[in-house]
């Protein structure tokens, strides 16, 4: 597979996930992720005969599929109650993925309050039920990190920095549970995008998440329209020895499509 095959679409829940792997059949894309939490994705209505129609139509044309979770629910939740509901809605997802022969299923850390070290281990605790239950049905998750968020903000993500990455990592050591890594996000913390191939385990990285950043807060923003050198990027992480997929996330369908041709010509990469 090319170099271009491998950049992917993540459309979220900008359309149904039906028409999702229609689109991405017509447009030549070899790679989707889709959310499953809102309409038109809410996974309620994703019966059996739903999952064998898409399960069928991917097969058929080679799609390789991806689930993403909302980084809105805190897998670092305490609370009674609140609690098991997120363990509950984490294995539905990995249940969902198994219907669906999804490949993989992004997941987070959560976030926290100014309470760091209890929500840290409160997520570690629920990602390693988490993974347990992936191992149990036979699924891969990838933890994605996520953005730094202005320093008097009340809310912080978990995990944003390399060494909350690695509290993960050195503690949940299976092939089950791999990182998704998000350039734009890295460009906000003091390694940058360098810094986060060099210290964190290349070999367990499932994907790269690509869109542009000013280096300045979270933003998603089309290619060239930031600072991140999207050639150098793709060299240091092909030499590093990455052989998986690159998912395009900012704008529009349509915005991602024309973004992931622009992609292609910066890191000399062709159909």
């Amino acid at each position: 597979m090319s170099l271009m095959d491998r950049i992917g679409i993540d459309l979220q829940a900008k359309m149904s996930l039906e028409s999702a792997v229609e689109w991405a059949i017509d447009n030549g894309i070899s790679y989707v992720q889709a959310e499953l939490d809102v309409a038109p994705n809410n996974m309620d209505r994703f019966d059996q005969t739903a999952c064998d129609t898409i399960r069928t139509r991917c097969e058929a044309h080679g799609i390789h599929l991806g689930l993403h979770t909302l980084s809105g629910v805190n897998t670092a939740e305490i609370s009674p109650f609140v609690s098991e509901a997120v363990d509950k809605y984490l294995q539905t997802y990995s249940d969902l993925a198994v219907q669906l022969n999804a490949e993989w299923v992004v997941v987070h850390g959560g976030y926290h309050f100014g309470d760091r070290e209890r929500r840290m281990h409160a997520s570690l605790e629920r990602l390693k039920r988490t993974v347990a239950y992936a191992e149990k049905v036979g699924i891969k998750l990838l933890l994605e990190n996520l953005n730094r968020e202005p320093e008097l903000a009340e809310v912080q993500y978990l995990p944003h920095t390399v060494e909350e990455c690695l509290y993960y990592f050195d503690q949940i050591d299976s092939p089950h549970l791999g990182w998704s890594y998000t350039i734009n996000h890295a460009t906000l913390e003091p390694e940058g995008i360098d810094g986060f191939i060099e210290r964190l385990p290349i070999d367990r990285c499932g994907e790269v998440r690509l869109a542009d950043n000013h280096g300045k807060y979270e933003a998603h923003l089309f290619p060239g329209e930031g600072i991140i050198d999207f050639a150098n990027t793709f060299d240091l992480l092909e030499k590093a020895g990455f052989k998986n997929h690159y998912m395009c996330n900012f704008g529009s369908p349509d915005e991602m499509l024309r973004g992931r041709k622009v992609i292609g010509e910066l890191v000399n990469c062709h159909e």
